[in-house]
């Protein structure tokens, strides 16, 4: 993944951003070439056509490309987490945790892709590898807790853990296989199949 940064490459001038705004562009950039491309699409002169910058302030925002990298891959669980409990919500349940897996924004054909590309990337990459353990582990007690919760106010006793890690394999699954025929897997049959795996532990759960 190494790559010169800093060499200038012949361009017009930039509009100028905040700071935060500028790095926010470059994810979103980032996002878009692994979307278009996979990983092979993720180079710096990519990424700056797309978000319309210099070579340098890839640099300048996260230190090098592999940075950059890591911080889409966080931006990813990022967004999951905000569908699954947005800032103006209470805390997930048990329906939201599900739901949240098959919204539009999470369960499409780009976001397989930008998922793939970055799973394929974390063996050689060890920021990235590093980024992968501190959110993984983040979202599994996330789901943890919310299985947990629902678990207790029906009185009954379960791994919430083993039960966590199931449900994100699960899911990565369902992705997955809706991602590469969504003529085999539909997202109804994905919904069932979430709802079939939690209820086998917890009991009937309402759909919304």
């Amino acid at each position: 993944m190494s790559e010169a940064i800093d060499q200038p490459i012949s361009a017009p001038r930039f509009r100028r951003y905040p700071s935060e705004t500028r790095a926010a562009m470059l994810i979103e950039a980032g996002l878009t070439c692994l979307a278009k491309g996979g990983i092979t699409a993720f180079t710096v002169d990519n990424i700056c056509q797309e978000a319309k910058a210099s070579r340098g302030l890839i640099a300048h925002h996260f230190g090098s490309k592999d940075a950059l990298l890591a911080a889409v891959y966080a931006t990813m669980y990022d967004r999951l987490i905000a569908v699954m409990a947005p800032v103006d919500a209470a805390a997930p349940d048990i329906v939201a945790l599900i739901e949240a897996n098959l919204a539009p924004e999470i369960f499409n054909p780009d976001s397989l892709k930008i998922w793939l590309a970055l799973w394929g990337e974390i063996a050689n990459n060890a920021e990235l590898r590093a980024v992968h353990r501190q959110r993984y582990v983040e979202f599994r007690d996330t789901v943890a807790k919310v299985i947990a919760a629902e678990a207790a106010a029906r009185g009954r006793q379960v791994d919430a853990g083993a039960i966590a890690v199931a449900f994100i394999a699960l899911s990565d699954g369902l992705w997955l296989e809706h991602g590469i025929d969504e003529s085999m897997l539909s997202r109804e049959a994905a919904r069932a199949s979430f709802y079939a795996m939690l209820e086998a532990h917890l009991g009937p759960i309402a759909r919304p």
